[in-house]
């Protein structure tokens, strides 16, 4: 047979194919490879005569080998037809053979082929729909209450600090649940430098040369030393309190603050006192937003960022590879927390002027005679922690993803900080992975399971992977939702998010309420005037913040709560099980299964549909909202001084329009499109996800300003900075500030104007008005 190949092959191509290359060249991505077969013709004359080809023939003449043993005799001539005859009969018979088994009866052509019992199936690229009402559906049949009462009884535990044993016992555990359930799980490790109270002793106060009094709570990342100095009142220490205190012209360079918790992180309290020139602040829980307080030690952390502030805008992954450095949201003056009692001692003597009348409470502010001596000698250390992953891989876009995470460690217990949302997690990718494997669920994206360790001390974990990641996770990570303090009480429900999810948001509202008829709760607030009721500003110290406001990532954080109070308990070392049991009556169970339906349903319709569920248009609110603010303000220094500002608001209202013609254009495109065509898919999916990725000013370092998100972040660079600004040219020395005004005015146009060119796509067709 071979003979008889080569001779035909010589007579329909005048030479025969002596040999066959392969060429395996790997694709630049590293996802395939391609093969390359070159005939030995072809190679012949790339190598002119001296390559592969040439040494086959061992007297270096390849042609006179063939013509002598292949030339066109008789005999040969005779040999080839005689194979064709052959060739033409052995197909003959086996044609015939195939229609006799055609005729046999069914039971014998079964016996003697088999035949697949059911076609081969050809991935075209688009995985299957499942019926949303189907899905929703398996996944509330999946989460239970009863779960969840065996999920936080395994991941409670009395002692687990960042980097303690207690968390990387729990970050075994979940490592374990995650295998368990057949997901992909892997963890990463970054040594962070964390401040701890002191080794020996405790940080102390002494009030008027009184008895010392010693305090076990403390505020990591406070400026260590002693100061002395008069007492005075700040309120909760937002902006407008202190504004409130130098409009009665008091001074306040060099007093001790003293702030009571809640409204704003401990971290913007102290902040924002350093701008007053104060030597220190203290913070208490007052018994009317804590009734319970009392002696209650109260921990927490004074960074003004995120993440290990002695690496700012790089991961810590390993210390000795960068140079020294250090945040400049870390406060220069001592800050320490009081308990309640001790500052009511503090309250009931002070003198001076009265408390103003809507701050309500006691009736003086402190005068320059209340002497206070603070003294703070934390503990500077590094520690080992571990973040743990768990993925269910898409089955179109796997490199595309929504991220799911809830922080492990506590000061203490930790039951509502961190145990619920480390159960609610393990719990969801229990049912989701069920929902895979089961239920025969292809979701389109992958989702991504994360356990971040450090939470406490302001986002380490969870921020110092953003930073290691940080150019791949911006073009991959979609969506991050934060289960963290989920479940803090049974009267309210709050949430706080990316603008971009608030039809999200609402749709998830309904259906979740309609499901979980048992805690009537949401189906209240899924209702009309949602907004008002449910929506919140996001806080500094949430997790879900760094994924925005530093990453660009659109997120989304909520909780069941107790009214317009805090949890009491957070930050102390009574979050326990029981004390959660009694502020929810009992329903804390019902109330985590809700939470984890609410998580749930918006990671499953993340990964479910053919384009992303983000409401471009509702960025196109906040954006005409802050603009109409900052057109009154400069308006309004005008009309003061009319050559302050010598420049047109017609610029940003310029790039304001831009931005909502863009969103607006997309959608009218998505609308004629064919959503089956996964690669158009593909490519809105990126254009909506590059609008929170393209409100980070590109104008501001990552080092020194990382919330850089001119929306939703803090600085001087973000509109909310441009309107403040406009508040000190009011009152301040306005030759001094103009032009850092107009500069920043100028980068946060742009800034705006480049999401608007971005949103709408390829360059040549657009339109700039500006």
């Amino acid at each position: 047979m071979d003979q008889a190949r080569s001779t035909i092959s010589k007579i329909f191509n005048g030479e025969p194919h002596s040999y066959t290359r392969f060429n395996l060249t790997q694709n630049m991505e590293g996802d395939n490879s391609q093969v390359e077969m070159k005939l030995s013709s072809d190679a012949d004359e790339e190598v002119g005569g001296n390559g592969v080809g040439a040494h086959l023939s061992h007297n270096g003449n390849p042609k006179s080998y063939t013509n002598s043993k292949f030339g066109r005799t008789p005999k040969n001539l005779c040999f080839m037809l005689a194979t064709i005859l052959l060739i033409l009969f052995i197909g003959y018979l086996i044609g015939y053979l195939v229609h006799g088994t055609k005729d046999l009866p069914q039971s014998c052509a079964a016996a003697s082929v088999q035949f697949p019992d059911a076609p081969v199936v050809h991935e075209t690229g688009a995985a299957p729909i499942m019926n949303w009402d189907t899905l929703k559906n398996a996944l509330a049949q999946k989460l239970s209450a009863s779960n969840f009462k065996s999920a936080f009884s395994d991941f409670s535990h009395s002692n687990h600090r960042a980097g303690s044993a207690g968390d990387a016992t729990l970050g075994e555990k979940v490592v374990r649940r995650f295998t368990e359930y057949g997901i992909k799980t892997w963890t990463d490790e970054h040594f962070v430098k964390v401040q701890d109270p002191p080794l020996s002793g405790s940080n102390k106060i002494i009030f008027k040369n009184g008895i010392e009094e010693r305090q076990n709570g403390f505020l990591s990342y406070s400026a260590n030393g002693r100061v002395q100095g008069a007492v005075l009142y700040a309120h909760y220490g937002q902006e407008s309190d202190f504004r409130l205190l130098r409009d009665r012209n008091i001074n306040m360079s060099g007093r001790v603050m003293l702030i009571r918790a809640g409204l704003i992180s401990f971290a913007e309290k102290v902040a924002n006192a350093a701008k007053m020139k104060a030597s220190a602040v203290l913070i208490y829980q007052d018994a009317t937003d804590y009734p319970p307080a009392g002696t209650t030690q109260l921990f927490g952390h004074v960074h003004l960022g995120s993440g290990d502030p002695y690496t700012p805008g790089f991961p810590s992954f390993n210390h000795t590879q960068f140079p020294p450095a250090q945040s400049s949201g870390l406060p220069s003056i001592l800050a320490q927390t009081i308990t309640t009692r001790t500052a009511t001692n503090i309250l009931r003597q002070l003198e001076g002027q009265n408390v103003p009348e809507e701050w309500g409470g006691f009736n003086k502010l402190g005068s320059e005679t209340d002497v206070i001596t603070v003294e703070v000698n934390n503990f500077l250390t590094e520690k080992k922690i571990y973040n743990v992953f768990g993925v269910i891989e898409g089955f179109v876009d796997a490199d595309r993803y929504v991220v799911i995470g809830a922080h492990r460690d506590a000061w203490g217990p930790g039951f509502a900080a961190s145990t619920v949302g480390t159960g609610v997690l393990v719990e969801l990718a229990r049912s989701i992975s069920e929902i895979v494997k089961k239920d025969g669920f292809k979701p389109r994206r992958s989702i991504v399971f994360a356990s971040w360790s450090a939470g406490e001390y302001g986002s380490v974990g969870a921020t110092e992977w953003l930073e290691g990641y940080l150019s791949s996770l911006s073009m991959k990570a979609f969506s991050y939702i934060n289960l963290d303090g989920i479940v803090t009480g049974h009267s309210g429900f709050k949430v706080s998010a990316s603008p971009l999810m608030y039809t999200l948001i609402e749709h998830t509202l309904k259906e979740v309420s309609l499901q979980n008829k048992a805690v009537p709760l949401l189906s209240q607030f899924g209702k009309n005037n949602w907004q008002t009721n449910v929506l919140e500003p996001m806080q500094m110290d949430s997790a879900a913040y760094p994924f925005i406001a530093f990453s660009g990532i659109p997120s989304v954080s909520f909780r069941f709560t107790s009214g317009h109070l805090d949890y009491p308990y957070f930050g102390t070392l009574l979050d326990t099980q029981e004390k959660l049991i009694a502020t929810t009556s009992n329903q804390h169970l019902q109330l985590a299964e809700a939470a984890a339906k609410f998580a749930g349903h918006m990671a499953l319709r993340l990964v479910h549909d053919h384009l992303l569920p983000m409401d471009l248009l509702k960025y196109e609110k906040v954006i005409r909202s802050q603009v109409i603010q900052i057109n009154g303000k400069v308006d309004t220094v005008r009309r003061m001084q009319p050559n302050l500002i010598p420049m047109s608001m017609q610029w940003l209202f310029s790039a304001a329009g831009a931005y909502s013609r863009a969103a607006r254009n997309l959608m009218t495109d998505i609308q004629n499109s064919d959503l089956g065509d996964v690669e158009m898919c593909r490519i809105y999916n990126d254009r909506i996800m590059s609008v929170e990725r393209n409100f980070l000013s590109a104008y501001v370092s990552a080092k020194e300003s990382p919330f850089r998100h001119i929306l939703l972040g803090s600085g001087p660079h973000t509109l909310k900075g441009l309107s403040s600004h406009l508040d000190t040219l009011r009152t301040d020395r306005p030759q001094e500030t103009t032009d850092e005004f107009r500069n920043q005015f100028a980068l946060a146009t742009w800034t705006i104007q480049g999401c608007a060119k971005a949103l709408a796509g390829d360059i040549w067709p657009y339109d700039d008005d500006m």
